[in-house]
C-alpha cells in the first residue's frame, strides 16, 4: 500500500495540483494585502473615512465599541464590511484568472493545430482538382 501511495504522490499532475495550491494560497495573501492595505483605505475615504472591515450589525443588543470587542465576547454579529472585503478580493482574483486565461487562449489560437482533413473536404478537394485539371 505504501508503494501504491508513493506512486500516486509522484505522478505528475498530483506534483501540478501541489504546486497550483501553494502558488494560489501565497496570490491569495498578496491579494487580501493588496484589498485591505491599498484598495479599501482610499475608498474609505472617498465614502467618508468609513473602515469598511470594521462595519457590523449586532444581533445580541449589548452594545460594543468595536467588531473585534463584539467577536471577543462571542456576540452574534453580521460582519458585513468583512464581507465587503472578501468581495473585493475575489472579484480581484477572477478578474486575474479571466486575464491569464485570455492570454493562454490568444497563444492557444496563434499556434497552429494540424488536423485531418475530412471527408467532406477531401471529396470537395478532389472535385476542384478534377475541375482544375480539366
Amino acid at each position: 500500500m505504501l508503494n501504491e501511495f508513493k506512486a500516486f504522490i509522484m505522478r505528475g499532475n498530483v506534483l501540478d495540483l501541489a504546486v497550483g495550491v501553494i502558488i494560489g494560497a501565497a496570490f491569495g495573501k498578496i491579494v487580501t494585502s493588496l484589498v485591505d492595505d491599498i484598495i479599501m483605505p482610499p475608498i474609505g475615504v472617498i465614502v467618508g473615512g468609513i473602515d469598511f472591515s470594521g462595519l457590523y450589525i449586532n444581533l445580541s443588543g449589548v452594545e460594543y465599541s468595536s467588531l473585534a470587542a463584539a467577536r471577543e465576547a462571542k456576540a452574534a454579529v453580521i460582519a458585513y464590511g468583512s464581507f465587503i472585503n472578501v468581495m473585493i478580493q475575489f472579484l480581484i482574483v477572477s478578474f486575474a484568472v479571466f486575464l491569464l486565461i485570455k492570454a493562454v487562449n490568444r497563444v492557444v489560437k496563434r499556434t497552429p493545430v494540424a488536423t485531418a482533413p475530412t471527408p467532406t473536404e477531401k471529396l470537395l478537394t478532389e472535385i476542384r482538382d478534377t475541375l482544375q485539371s480539366k
